[in-house]
């Protein structure tokens, strides 16, 4: 398998989901078993809770920098959820990308399509449950919010799901590790992508090619 870093340019992934639909676990995974594969650290103004590190967990910034930034266009998207807002950096993830790695985000419909404006070439993907009442048994199976906020997360994640059709590809999440198969397919696939194998591969394709010597 070829590691993303080996050579120039990687891929801007983005994973998006519902909540409860496995997301963030099949990432984690992915990056785990994937050499080349980060996830992009976000920048937030809500405090770090405990046990979170600046530059690990989040980029934790105050508001005034995180609004100066975003009038300065550096996000390539950026939202304000409940009292807090969340970007991503267009300069560190294009950092990343220049170096080799292939960068995934984690994020909402609405930050994609923002991004997919901004970078046409970003590679999108979409979880999907393998149906209504499997997601709310996973949502009631973490045991922390009352029926009340379940309710709310299964309206949200009817309309969340219902901007499948703006993503490149479509992963449902019935079995973890059959799902993770697939999600890291996609990645090693891209990195097959002919405009990408010409850069990585120059040196090999001109021996390839090159002309017989005269006379062998």
């Amino acid at each position: 398998m070829t590691d993303a870093a080996s050579g120039p340019g990687g891929t801007l992934f983005v994973v998006s989901a519902p909540s409860g639909a496995g997301k963030t676990s099949l990432v984690r995974a992915l990056v785990a078993s994937t050499p080349g594969v980060e996830v992009s650290v976000s920048h937030t103004t809500r405090p770090p809770r405990p046990g979170e590190t600046d530059g690990t967990d989040y980029h934790f910034v105050d508001v005034d920098t995180f609004q100066r930034m975003a009038a300065a266009g550096e996000f390539l998207e950026h939202a304000r959820v409940f009292d807090n807002f969340y970007g991503t950096s267009r300069a560190a993830v294009q950092a990343r990308l220049d170096a080799g790695f292939d960068v995934i985000l984690e994020i909402d419909w609405q930050g994609a399509r923002q991004v997919r404006e901004r970078m046409p070439e970003t590679v999108s993907v979409f979880i999907l449950p393998p149906s209504r009442p499997e997601l709310e048994r996973r949502l009631r199976a973490r045991g922390q919010d009352s029926d009340e906020v379940i309710a709310r997360r299964m309206r949200d994640a009817v309309s969340e799901m219902s901007h499948y059709a703006e993503f490149d590809y479509l992963v449902v999440n019935e079995d973890f590790h059959r799902a993770l198969d697939v999600l890291r397919t996609v990645v090693l696939a891209q990195r097959q992508r002919l405009a990408l194998q010409q850069r990585r591969l120059g040196p090999l394709l001109e021996e390839l090619l090159a002309p017989e010597p005269a006379g062998g």
